[in-house]
């Protein structure tokens, strides 16, 4: 879905070096995820449904995204963020 409106926008933002890879996990795998850090969905910090990275990876509310960021010194740190309706 990405693709699609990259070509509705005839960019993406995904394009830009201050924004960092996101991917949405897939449910058995996000599953594993919220058991190892709690057990709880509504512990894990969220990110609305408007976002834009959010719009862009198709994403829906409930849906764990991975976003993979790079430090200065080139080390990748992962992050999780829940989608939430607002």
């Amino acid at each position: 879905m990405g693709e699609k409106k990259k070509e509705e926008k005839g960019f993406s933002i995904f394009d830009h070096i201050l924004v960092p890879k996101h991917e949405i996990v897939p449910k058995e795998e996000a599953e594993e995820i919220i058991k190892r850090y709690g057990g709880k969905r509504y512990l894990f910090p969220l990110i609305s449904h408007k976002d834009p990275a959010v719009v862009e990876l198709g994403a829906k509310p409930g849906d764990l995204i991975r976003i993979y960021r790079v430090s200065p010194t080139g080390k990748v740190s992962i992050y999780y963020r829940v989608v939430m309706k607002e």
